[in-house]
């Protein structure tokens, strides 16, 4: 069926959406539905499936009448062309892995090919890797860092939520070698979508509402992604501190991440070396002295807003801020996908 209802659309890539009711499913059908140069195929789920898609978010009503299909290890895929997979950790390689070795191409939202190395990914997940081969073919998907190696590319493992907003944040000062690479302090805020769509005792209303907690500390399944892209960056080994908390909000992230300065830095230095960075940057801003983002300023976009200090003692104070749903999930996949066919990196992402 049609994409859209009453609509003659030119010819468009087809894209097949992996787990299309959750947050992260939803938000990639919002988003590819009004890009200029995709048409949705396909949508998949464990839930409501063989309804339309505007029963489970009525948003879409009159505008996409998909059924949503319980996918199958023999689903025939062949009209589309590429995969956008909103799949739990430890769950996707089982669906992703078969589809690669069709030639289909993939873009993941979780998290089972980030690492290079598959201990790493078993040490961080619990889980042996079903896939190990496919980790070397995977290109982290973050397009500010890697969008050379992520176009035309067959298997795009979009960056995590939290590490988008520490590795955008920090990214300067580890690329240029002005901040150690030890005694780095990631505290990281995040809103309760974060945790899924499906029930638990931690996101439930009464157990999350009036109430900050951090949790996860010295072990959360970020750190790791996070040092791993840090040095990468730094070309060195690095280390972090990473404290996330879940506070009462439904959406969004803001990370403050504390950094000592390497020698006589100054907030002249630092800030040149933002600005060049992402100068170019569609959707990084890098905020005026004295100025902090805010999470309701980057809600439903795809932006990444940057706040940059460093106090009287040396310490460098950098606060960044993205919405979770977006930038930290199907935004990022949308601008991977932009990467990955050649097209704008705003297609799909322009809306304020």
């Amino acid at each position: 069926m049609d994409q859209s209802v009453g609509e003659n659309r030119e010819e468009k890539i087809k894209v097949a959406i992996l787990g299309a009711t959750g947050y992260t499913g939803e938000e990639a059908t919002r988003l590819l539905f009004n890009h200029p140069h995709v048409e949705i195929a396909r949508l998949f789920s464990l839930e409501f499936v063989g309804k339309r898609i505007w029963e489970a978010f009525p948003r879409f009503s009159k505008k996409l009448e998909l059924v949503v299909e319980k996918f199958e290890a023999d689903s025939s895929l062949d009209e589309c062309d590429v995969v956008m997979a909103c799949l739990p950790h430890r769950v996707s390689m089982g669906f992703i892995g078969p589809l690669l070795e069709r030639g289909i191409k993939v873009i993941d939202l979780s998290a089972d090919f980030r690492f290079a190395d598959p201990q790493s990914y078993s040490a961080a997940y619990g889980v042996e890797h079903q896939y190990p081969d496919l980790l070397k073919q995977a290109v982290y998907g973050l397009p500010e860092l890697n969008r050379n190696k992520l176009k035309g590319c067959s298997l795009v493992a979009v960056a995590g939520c939290y590490p988008t907003s520490a590795i955008l944040g920090a990214a300067p000062l580890l690329k240029n070698r002005l901040v150690r690479p030890r005694g780095i302090v990631i505290d990281a805020k995040s809103g309760v979508s974060g945790a899924g769509r499906a029930l638990s005792s931690g996101s439930h209303f009464p157990e999350c509402n009036e109430n900050v907690s951090p949790y996860g500390i010295g072990k959360h399944r970020h750190q790791p992604e996070i040092e791993e892209q840090f040095s990468r960056l730094y070309e060195g080994e690095v280390k972090v501190t990473f404290a996330p908390h879940l506070v009462p909000m439904n959406r969004g992230i803001l990370s403050t991440i504390y950094l000592d300065c390497e020698g006589d830095v100054s907030l002249g230095k630092v800030r040149t070396a933002y600005e060049e960075m992402y100068r170019d940057e569609p959707f990084v801003t890098v905020l005026a002295d004295g100025s902090y983002p805010r999470t309701a300023d980057v809600t439903g976009t795809n932006s990444c807003h940057i706040g940059i200090t460093v106090t009287p003692e040396g310490k460098l104070v950098v606060a960044s801020a993205i919405d979770n749903l977006v930038k930290g999930a199907s935004g990022q996949g949308t601008q991977c996908l932009n990467a990955v066919f050649g097209f704008d990196e705003t297609d799909g992402l322009a809306q304020l």
